[in-house]
């Protein structure tokens, strides 16, 4: 099995897509908010690694992004 980062970062993105269109399940309240933050926090770290550029070295798959975009 061979590595692509760019599958990887496609697989990323893809899971950003689903955490930002997935259904509210039926709760309240305290659930609700709670369910809510996680997923901006998911969606925020999927997109990370998606729009993030990458380097390659000899021991390292090191992913850059732009903190101002």
């Amino acid at each position: 099995m061979t590595f692509s980062i760019e599958e990887f970062q496609k697989r990323f993105k893809e899971r950003a897509d689903a955490v930002k269109n997935r259904p509210m399940p039926p709760i309240g309240g305290d659930e609700r908010l709670a369910f809510i933050n996680q997923a901006e926090k998911d969606y925020q770290d999927y997109m990370i690694i998606s729009d993030s550029e990458f380097e390659v070295t000899e021991e390292y798959l090191i992913f850059k992004y732009k903190l101002d975009s």
